[in-house]
């Protein structure tokens, strides 16, 4: 930055001065006032030092005073030497220069303004990209900690997976073993793993491909269909298309949880959860149907679930306001909950 306002400043004054018809050493002169912004380009890094030290926002206090004023004088003195040395080298004007330390007194008197206008603007300049190093830091971390805090939603919610689900699994297991029922029981010990397994596996994912939640899915319905047998019937519409798209790891099995424990577990006869997902204006939509009671008026029953709580807090923190999240009756009867989410894939 220096090096352009010396050119610039050299240039422009012998331009000036050979227009107006005045003779001067001009190479001398051009060398004279390029070299003379020497002390300036130095004494910046003590300024952004002194200005970092001692913040112009905290100028009320009379040691950032203090310092600002040894610093811009002791600067101005020096800068004032300089040039007049270079006077006294290089002859720019063509005559004797008068004596140093003459010449030393005007430079000083005659650039006092100037210089405190230069080292304000350092100041300023220095300060201003200091503010925003800083506030790029502060987001960064921010952004660190949001991502961290989303982790650990995430985890919160592998570890607050419904734990009557895992005791009414563990007894129907054991109702399947004392009705001799061994390769129902086998088959249903395998699929609690397998669903135990994909719980506790790779806690870094926040979200997984749309093909991969639905296979997760799979081995708990297939749990759940051990343990309700005809009365649970499993209706899939999700087209092949929509298979890649990226989605919140664990999404889907809370709401169908939600739909199996306060719809299919309420009745006696037969029930059916419908699993749907649908794409519009750039938003996929992932809804589950049951055909049990409807919500309560005040919408106590499912709206204080922890595992439905869990994933709104993850959604927003995944999405931001780009989601939405539905929990309505539906005609003739049963309860819908639908979730809508950018559409993106890998």
């Amino acid at each position: 930055m220096w090096l352009g306002v010396g050119l610039f400043d050299a240039s422009q004054t012998v331009f000036a001065m050979r227009t107006e018809g005045m003779h001067h050493a001009w190479s001398a002169m051009f060398v004279s006032l390029f070299l003379s912004w020497a002390v300036w380009a130095a004494a910046t890094p003590l300024v952004v030092h002194v200005g970092r030290r001692y913040p112009p926002v905290r100028m009320r206090a009379f040691s950032t005073w203090l310092a600002h004023v040894a610093a811009w004088a002791t600067i101005t003195l020096v800068a004032a030497a300089w040039d007049a040395a270079l006077d006294e080298l290089l002859k720019p004007y063509g005559n004797s220069p008068p004596p140093f330390t003459q010449l030393w007194y005007y430079k000083l008197m005659s650039g006092l303004v100037s210089s405190l206008f230069l080292y304000s603007m350092i100041l300023a300049v220095s300060y201003v990209l200091e503010s925003r190093e800083r506030l790029a830091r502060q987001q960064t971390e921010t952004a660190r900690l949001n991502e961290q805090l989303s982790k650990a939603r995430l985890e919160a919610l592998r570890r607050q997976i419904e734990p009557h689900f895992l005791f009414n699994t563990l007894n129907a297991i054991a109702g399947l073993v004392r009705e001799k029922r061994n390769d129902a029981a086998v088959s249903m010990i395998a699929g609690l793993s397998d669903f135990l397994r994909r719980v506790v596996k790779d806690p870094d994912r926040q979200v997984v491909p749309l093909g991969e939640e639905l296979e997760f899915l799979q081995r708990y319905l297939d749990i759940q269909k051990v343990r309700f047998a005809d009365r649970l019937q499993i209706i899939l519409d999700i087209p092949q298309d929509f298979l890649p798209a990226r989605v919140p790891s664990l999404v889907l099995q809370p709401l169908v949880e939600n739909a199996i424990k306060h719809g299919i577990a309420k009745r006696a006869q037969e029930g059916t959860i419908r699993i749907a997902a649908s794409r519009s204006n750039g938003m996929l939509t992932l809804s589950v149907y049951n055909d049990g009671p409807a919500l309560r008026a005040d919408g106590e029953e499912t709206e204080s679930g922890i595992g439905l709580a869990n994933m709104r807090t993850r959604l927003r923190s995944l999405y931001g306001d780009s989601f939405q999240f539905n929990m309505r009756n539906q005609e003739p009867g049963g309860v819908q909950v639908s979730v809508s989410l950018p559409f993106r894939e890998e």
